[in-house]
């Protein structure tokens, strides 16, 4: 039997530090070990702080998703305080977010995840020059075009929040900015050109027709656009065989509306949806450097162990739903709302099931940008009064790009006494529990090849960016 150890990391193309211990046994990954090795400590910064401070505060947790935390701030102070936005001030916020969220998308599947099938060590694939020219770091078409496309999308974040990153727009009576007829002109002009870039570029076809794919064969046959060569990388390198997950997803449902959130809240197992019950999240301490004992959010403690004693490895806590692990993202979004396509995706659970989902989140984000933007009305309040309650407690839980992201806040005389954040990563990077289950990454890496010679192995590597990992926003 042929063992040895790999620590692979620092990663690039990773937003904060990631590293991964693998145990190696005649050529597969037996066993994983995900560290994040940095830490933050922004809910110690919290308590004390007027709660105001959170709407400042934690959206500089990351430079990427800066509006999720925002909007997760502003929904558990909302809920501490007994607030409601305007029915425009959550259009608002839900255009803001959504355009956050696709620019994150975008950013991942050309900047992030595409540029690995660029390396030399598929050298002679069949699909290898196409990749070479669209997706080489720096130089690829693709990926200029992306980041063109995505610097002109994001005007509208400077249109709405007057700022990207680390707006101060979302509050929790609304937003502070009433774009007036001619900024919505604007804000739908550039949804129109942004469509373009994926129809012309990334889907070599209308987004309607991605969105309605029904099955798996039908995401088989598709052939253009950069979605087109994706799947003839997949089926060649047999991505919807590695990187299984738990395959049990859960989402918070994205995009709270006056009549409902845009998509579904659930979890998804076994072919059966449940409700998403908010209590039977816990914390688990075992695995990781913090004092304390396993707790609800809104009950726990972020207290760093300094020694960074056994069996800790890592500042990652460990969330369990129930006392389970499951996964969050844009596949486990668009399962929770009972896609056909997603759903076929559901027991796949794999790099090509997380790739695909979010390429369907695209496309049907697309249609409901447009449709937010057309919702607008500039004559209608987008902020309400807002009185800052003395105490309470709230929870403000939102759909980031990487999946469910929740607040939990306590206020007594007015000021923070408890702040907790539960990040999509923290989920799907999560270390193991008191029982010594792996969280959904280290579980998933379990059975991906590594060639001989590799130090840094091209399966670990798509498996792990499948996820699309913000390290920043795990370590908090």
């Amino acid at each position: 039997m042929n063992e040895r150890q790999l620590i692979v990391g620092p990663f690039n193309r990773v937003e904060g530090d990631l590293e991964i211990r693998l145990e190696v046994r005649d050529g597969a990954v037996a066993s994983a070990q995900v560290n994040a090795p940095l830490f933050r400590g922004f809910e110690m910064m919290l308590p004390g702080k007027d709660p105001r401070d959170a709407l400042t505060i934690t959206p500089r947790i990351c430079g990427i998703c800066s509006v999720s935390q925002s909007s997760a701030a502003a929904l558990a102070l909302a809920d501490a305080g007994g607030i409601d936005m305007p029915p425009q001030g959550r259009i608002a916020a839900a255009l803001l977010h959504g355009v956050e969220n696709m620019a994150d998308h975008v950013t991942h599947f050309h900047l992030f995840f595409m540029p690995d099938f660029a390396r030399p060590g598929y050298d002679g694939r069949a699909w290898h020059d196409r990749a070479l020219a669209r997706f080489t770091a720096m130089e690829g078409s693709a990926a200029r075009r992306a980041t063109e496309a995505r610097a002109q999308l994001l005007h509208i974040a400077g249109i709405l929040g007057g700022k990207w990153p680390h707006t101060l727009a979302i509050q929790p009576g609304g937003v502070t900015k009433a774009p007036d007829a001619g900024e919505r002109v604007r804000i739908l002009a550039t949804l129109r050109s942004f469509r373009r870039f994926l129809e012309d570029s990334l889907f070599g076809a209308p987004v309607e027709a991605f969105a309605a794919l029904p099955d798996v064969a039908a995401l088989e046959s598709w052939e253009s656009g950069d979605a087109g060569l994706f799947q003839a990388i997949s089926a060649d390198l047999g991505l919807e065989g590695t990187g299984i997950g738990p395959r049990r997803y859960l989402s918070a449902g994205a995009y709270p509306l006056d009549t409902g959130r845009v998509s579904a809240s659930g979890v998804w197992e076994g072919g059966q949806i449940t409700p998403f019950e908010t209590g039977a999240i816990t914390e688990d301490l075992s695995h990781a450097w913090m004092l304390g004992d396993t707790a609800h959010p809104a009950r726990g403690l972020t207290e760093p162990d300094e020694d960074m004693a056994d069996p800790g490895y890592s500042w990652c806590k460990a969330p369990r739903l129930a006392g389970r692990t499951v996964e969050v993202g844009a596949l486990a979004r668009q399962v929770v709302d009972r896609h056909p396509l997603a759903l076929a995706l559901a027991a796949e659970g794999s790099v090509r099931a997380r790739i695909a989902g979010r390429l369907l989140e695209i496309a049907r984000l697309q249609i409901l940008l447009e449709d937010l933007a057309r919702s607008l009305d500039p004559s209608a309040p987008f902020m309400a009064p807002a009185p800052w309650p003395r105490s309470g407690t709230g929870a403000g839980l939102v759909e980031a790009a990487r999946g469910t992201l929740g607040h939990w806040l306590r206020i007594e005389e007015g000021r923070i006494a408890g702040y907790q954040i539960v990040a999509p990563t923290t989920w799907n990077f999560s270390p193991r529990d008191v029982t010594g289950a792996p969280g959904p990454v280290e579980a998933a890496l379990v059975g991906a090849e590594v060639r001989p010679g590799e130090e840094t192995p091209l399966s670990v590597q798509h498996i792990v960016r499948s996820f699309d990992p913000c390290m920043a926003c795990t370590v908090h």
